[in-house]
């Protein structure tokens, strides 16, 4: 089974619909949807995934809304590593990187503030600056995110 083959059915199991029968709605698409899913199951390489999926095969604007979304993700993969193996020759140094993919986040994301696809752009913003600060003020040597703190996010009705 090929990458694409398995995000397809990650995402049919998250959703119960499969891709090819999504609504034309981003804010109903189930590789969207499912970004929401696996991010507040902390499940954020899989969230990365997700909306990679569709992605990649968007042509509109849009494509850099779900580039930042997948850059923040990527920085949430980061913070829960570093954090599950602080002292690993590579993990323990994964504050760094996490910075830089924020930031890029920040950058791919802020034309779209304050909302985009039912989305809260300008709240998640926010919330990537407080992770970046914290890191800073820390000296990439304190991670901020833990397990029991760790930000959910939603679609709002």
């Amino acid at each position: 089974m090929n990458k694409g083959q398995r995000i397809s059915q990650l995402v049919e199991e998250l959703s119960g619909t499969p891709i090819a029968s999504a609504d034309d709605e981003v804010a109903q698409h189930p590789c969207y949807r499912g970004f929401f899913r696996c991010w507040n199951e902390q499940r954020y390489y899989e969230a990365h995934d997700v909306l990679e999926h569709l992605w990649l095969r968007t042509k509109s604007d849009d494509a850099n809304y779900f580039k930042g979304l997948i850059q923040a993700a990527g920085g949430f993969v980061h913070l829960q590593k570093q954090h599950a193996r602080p002292t690993h020759p590579k993990d323990g140094r994964r504050l760094y990187p996490a910075v830089r993919l924020f930031r890029l986040a920040e950058k791919n994301l802020a034309p779209f503030a304050p909302q985009r696809h039912r989305f809260d752009v300008a709240g998640f913003l926010s919330l990537i600056r407080q992770q970046v600060d914290a890191i800073l003020a820390g000296d990439h040597q304190k991670n901020p995110w833990t397990p029991d703190t760790a930000p959910k996010i939603e679609l709002r009705p």
